[in-house]
């Protein structure tokens, strides 16, 4: 990967970072609220729901800023031809080396193959709002299937120490919520979860593609 396109993966991840987490982040603590074992009003309900926004924002800006160009320059490293059955393992080791969490390792895949078979259709590189549309559909679906594992997380987070829960046992967390409340606690707060993602993907993933083929441009048409 040359200079420009390092920089402009790093500048674009930083401002998609910060973009989705000013704008999401009240849906996310209403999520997390939903889900405790507390049960939402007596987490907090509605109350205090941009607290924590600044130093979040913050933070995020370098943490996605290293997550594309790591996930940039590993697809540059592995780089398949466009129309080759490889492409999706590409991406997920991608994002697997960029993030190593099961909703980056279908999230982006998904992206990258719906943006594939949307630019195949028209015959030509999708727009930057076709590629946020891919990234919601795509963070829709991720948000979906890995709704478990963020409660199981939620939970941990939420328990008591001591507790057998409170040890990180992810799968003893899980068997905890299914013996408990079944399939619809496994699956608590996945709308809101799906909602926020979903909008998440199409601001995080757009703003990124908007922002990098802008700075792109500007160096090729700098001196």
């Amino acid at each position: 990967m040359d200079r420009p396109g390092f920089t402009a993966s790093l500048v674009a991840g930083g401002v998609a970072g910060v973009s989705v987490d000013l704008i999401l982040f009240p849906l996310d603590t209403i999520k997390t609220r939903l889900q405790s074992p507390q049960g939402f009003y007596k987490a907090g309900g509605f109350y205090g729901v941009y607290a924590g926004v600044p130093s979040t924002a913050i933070g995020s800006f370098p943490n996605a800023a290293a997550f594309f160009v790591t996930y940039e320059y590993v697809k540059w490293i592995l780089h398949t031809d466009s129309s080759s059955y490889l492409m999706p393992v590409t991406h997920m080791l991608a994002a697997s080396v960029g993030e190593v969490i099961p909703f980056s390792l279908v999230q982006f895949p998904l992206w990258e193959s719906l943006k594939a078979l949307w630019s195949w259709r028209q015959d030509h590189v999708v727009d930057s709002w076709q590629s946020a549309v891919c990234g919601a559909f795509a963070g829709g679906f991720a948000a979906a299937v890995t709704t478990p594992l963020d409660v199981a997380k939620t939970r941990i987070m939420l328990a008591k120490a001591g507790s057998s829960t409170a040890s990180g046992n992810v799968l003893s967390a899980l068997h905890a919520v299914w013996r408990t409340q079944g399939l619809s606690g496994l699956f608590a707060g996945v709308f809101p979860r799906m909602a926020a993602i979903s909008l998440g993907g199409f601001i995080f993933l757009g703003v990124y593609d908007q922002t990098r083929s802008f700075l792109l441009e500007l160096g090729r048409e700098s001196p």
